[in-house]
């Protein structure tokens, strides 16, 4: 029979402490969704894994590094969800598809809309956490806007600023991704499907580059 032995004290191995900072996150997360970030305290997130004051701050030194910590995780998670997305086809208009299509899944899950919908409504009525949002979200949305730059020089889509085009889609796939999160029940996959493929027409249509037509004499 094998036994398994328990550490005694001192410092954590490193998969435990790679455990530990889950845990963290997950729980600042949560919390953050539920109550905002502004009413939740560091003490409540300790208390809640229980562990002490001094573990959480000796990771975290205050809220703010905790809430970055918490985005820096999901932008990581994200990046590479469009990432892996770009990297299934060549076409650009392909690419750019696919990429929208992973935007919309990944913003359809609820515990990830729960805390950006919360971090969102909070920025309102705050200047810095409004400036942060901006800089989470333009780092985020930055392979979407290389895949528009590059369908344009492909002379796909139209030209004129990339980044005003990629709010543009994002904006067509928020709205999308609102129906999905309001759903009275889970969505089925194909009623999720069609709303995202009618808002990818109505991008293209209104994005698509017409072909030059020749000069008359």
């Amino acid at each position: 029979m094998n036994i398994v032995r328990r550490r005694g004290g001192g410092r954590p191995t490193r998969k435990e402490a790679e455990a530990l900072t889950r845990r963290l996150l997950d729980s600042a997360r949560s919390t953050f969704a539920r109550k905002g970030v502004a009413n939740t305290s560091m003490e409540e997130i300790a208390a809640k894994l229980g562990i002490s004051k001094h573990t959480l701050y000796r990771r975290y030194p205050n809220r703010q590094a905790l809430l970055e910590a918490v985005v820096e995780r999901d932008l990581v998670r994200f990046r590479k969800t469009l990432a892996d997305a770009a990297g299934q086809g060549d076409a650009p208009l392909a690419v750019l598809r696919d990429m929208a299509f992973s935007y919309f899944r990944f913003g359809t899950d609820r515990d990830y809309s729960a805390f950006y919908m919360s971090v969102t409504a909070e920025a309102v009525f705050s200047l810095p956490l409004r400036e942060r949002l901006a800089a989470w979200s333009s780092a985020a949305l930055e392979p979407v806007v290389q895949a528009i730059t590059s369908a344009q020089a492909a002379g796909l889509i139209v030209p004129g600023s990339a980044i005003e085009i990629c709010h543009v889609l994002v904006d067509l796939l928020e709205g999308a991704n609102n129906r999905v999160r309001l759903c009275g029940s889970e969505c089925p996959d194909a009623e999720n499907l069609r709303l995202f493929e009618s808002r990818w027409a109505i991008f293209q249509t209104a994005m698509r580059r017409e072909p030059d037509r020749p000069q008359k004499a």
